[in-house]
């Protein structure tokens, strides 16, 4: 009786596994529902918890996010973070401080099975906020496997005064 009941358990568990990443595959069935899926899953008001499986489920194992800027010796530079970094090192902050960024424009490249996605953000501390206090660019490239999309890497640079959004990345009126 005991063994059934363990193996009732465990069939009951990996059930609701599959059924969670069966919910997972229509996110990632496109590049327009992947790269929604990238943008509201990392976007929650404060104290709201983000979906960090889903996160993962996006990339390739081996990605890479690379956010590009100056260093405290303001010296241009990038920092290559595995998936699991940018969620150590981001995580807590999107927690604290309310997160969402939202896409402007985006301007897509295709080839066969690689796309590359230029996608233009702009960022909010809450989803009533008007005024971004972040806008940039993602350079986002992907492979799809035959069955899915994923995101292979992500590279992407902030604006500044020393560098504004070019308006052919804009969205046009």
């Amino acid at each position: 009786m005991k063994k059934i009941f363990i193996l009732l358990v465990l069939v009951f568990c990996t059930s609701l596994f599959a059924q969670e990443k069966e919910s997972y595959v229509t996110k990632v069935e496109t590049i327009d529902s992947t790269i929604k899926t990238l943008y509201a899953v990392i976007s929650g008001e404060k104290g709201e918890e983000r979906d960090w499986e889903l996160f993962q489920y996006l990339f390739l194992p081996d990605a890479k996010l690379i956010p590009t800027g100056n260093n405290r010796q303001g010296v241009e530079g990038i920092r290559y973070l595995t998936i699991e970094d940018y969620i150590n090192t981001s995580g807590k902050w999107l927690l604290e401080n309310g997160f969402f960024e939202n896409e402007l424009h985006r301007v897509t490249e295709q080839f066969g099975n690689i796309a590359h996605v230029f996608s233009t953000y702009e960022s909010f501390k809450t989803a009533n906020d008007s005024i971004p206090f972040m806008r940039g660019i993602n350079s986002i490239q992907m492979l799809y496997d035959g069955n899915r999309w994923w995101i292979v890497n992500i590279y992407w640079m902030g604006e500044d005064a020393d560098h504004p959004i070019p308006n052919a990345y804009l969205p046009r009126d």
